[in-house]
């Protein structure tokens, strides 16, 4: 994770947060059969006080709640402090059979004889890992109440007919939740006060040029500035509702580059990646007369990568 180290340094974070990490780091080393599970980030999250909260908390020995609206990067943060921290992560994504069995395990039989299979959470617990828990807002309250001893000072789990287990010290859980998704509903009192809640900010346009020139480094200076530009003009008409924020999306713009390196025309990646995720038509044709007004749509490879 030196790459990680050395461009969060190179981002300005205090030394002082990234010192305390490595000492974390020497101090708790991840277990040998879930070393597998330490992420290897495709990107990095830009912001720096919201890197700094985000460790700040978690070195504090606080679960944290990265809400926010979509493309804030809080999945791709969660992977990020994971892979800092070098600790396993086990995603959970709850979903409508995310149950209390789901999470914390459940018995089965091997063949042979009725053994307990463990679930995310208790493996979390047991390796000291980070537990990331997606889209938290979507789950059911039983689901959720058998987190409550886990993520309270108790930091236990105890599983009727089997032995409680503490959590080690090390283990840490990460919620994340969008605001006005479908089937998302407020967390409950109880829930949310065993979080420090930071709230994502959207991304800027220096971060974003960032993120697109580190990723795509033989990208066009000019037509990554004006990538960066679309993606801001369409934020602007997704807060003024001119536009649904289906086409807000952060993955898609990079998706798009992507489909481009690989050879396809400009407007062709842009419809795959962005314009289609809209289903209604006229909304479709506000959103390519944005990008028009950007991105001419018979750009090659050649041109966006000058190879």
């Amino acid at each position: 994770m030196e790459d990680l180290y050395l461009f969060l340094r190179n981002e300005g974070i205090d030394p002082s947060l990234l010192d305390a990490v490595k000492k974390f780091r020497e101090d708790h080393p991840a277990p040998t059969e879930s070393a597998s599970r330490i992420p290897e980030p495709e990107y990095f999250y830009y912001g720096k006080k919201t890197w700094e909260l985000a460790i700040a908390a978690l070195l504090a020995g606080k679960n944290l709640l990265l809400a926010g609206p979509k493309a804030t990067g809080k999945n791709v943060l969660a992977e990020n402090l994971s892979a800092l921290f070098a600790r396993p992560m086990w995603n959970v994504s709850f979903h409508i059979n995310a149950d209390a069995a789901y999470l914390i395990g459940t018995d089965t039989y091997n063949g042979q004889a009725v053994v307990f299979r463990p679930g995310p959470i208790w493996l979390c617990a047991q390796q000291g890992g980070f537990g990331v828990l997606d889209e938290i807002n979507m789950a059911k309250n039983e689901a959720l109440a058998v987190l409550h001893a886990a993520l309270d000072f108790r930091r236990s789990i105890d599983v009727p007919g089997y032995e409680k287990i503490d959590l080690r010290s090390e283990t840490r859980f990460i919620g994340t939740m969008n605001y006005g998704y479908a089937g998302t509903r407020d967390l409950n009192e109880a829930l949310t006060s065993r979080f420090a809640v930071l709230d994502m900010p959207l991304i800027t346009g220096e971060d974003l040029n960032k993120l697109i020139s580190r990723r795509y480094p033989a990208i066009n200076a000019r037509i990554c500035d004006q990538l960066v530009k679309l993606y801001e003009e369409l934020e602007k008409k997704a807060e003024s509702a001119e536009i649904s924020d289906a086409a807000l999306d952060l993955r898609g713009l990079l998706d798009a580059i992507a489909l481009m390196e690989q050879g396809i025309c400009s407007g062709d990646a842009l419809d795959m990646c962005i314009v289609n995720k809209s289903f209604d038509a006229y909304e479709r044709g506000l959103i390519r007369d944005v990008i028009a007004a950007r991105i001419p749509s018979d750009l090659t490879r050649e041109i966006v990568f000058g190879k």
